[in-house]
């Protein structure tokens, strides 16, 4: 049992900092894409100070959390007994859905952070910013199916996303207007 919990502290940590990393790249994203609208020099100077900051937060710190974390997972549910019950269990198997979803969106901000590597801006600021929310949206997900330990209720569950994800786009339109006033 000790083992375990070493071992949950550990993916619990490298869960954080992946999550960490995945809001913070997507936010270097929207300040990469609104470089490029800068006048020369800045934009150059903006431009190679966001791709060094951007490699250096992906692969130093996100793609590692992202490992570590998926390797702590899988040893917890493969070799302790306390693992291999909850894979029996309805809310785990929704969990891991949502975690499929998680590893989609971490590969697409990858295609993305090559994209804007080589200079291809091929998405909005303003996309950019809802797409940081798909993040938020996974992490509540995730975070009530593991503490409640229920996915019964399934159909209130995605209702209470649904809604969470409308709050969410009201927000970003909200302030969406404030920035375009000032």
């Amino acid at each position: 049992m000790e083992l375990y919990n070493y071992i949950k502290s550990l993916h619990l940590i490298f869960v954080i900092t992946w999550f960490a990393g995945l809001f913070y790249i997507v936010r270097l994203f929207v300040y990469q894409i609104e470089a490029n609208d800068k006048p020369s020099p800045e934009k150059e100077i903006l431009q190679n100070q966001y791709k060094i900051m951007t490699y250096r937060l992906w692969y130093i710190i996100t793609w590692p959390s992202a490992i570590l974390a998926s390797l702590f997972a899988f040893w917890m549910l493969f070799f302790t007994e306390i693992g291999k019950a909850w894979l029996q269990m309805p809310w785990m198997h929704v969990k891991l859905g949502f975690v499929f979803v998680l590893y989609l969106y971490h590969l697409k901000c990858h295609q993305i952070y090559n994209q804007l590597q080589k200079g291809e801006v091929k998405y909005t600021s303003n996309f950019m910013r809802l797409w940081n929310e798909v993040a938020t949206i996974i992490l509540f997900a995730v975070v009530f199916l593991v503490i409640l330990k229920n996915a019964i209720n399934w159909i209130y569950g995605v209702i209470g996303i649904i809604l969470f994800s409308v709050l969410i786009m009201l927000g970003f339109k909200l302030y969406k207007r404030i920035r375009e006033k000032k």
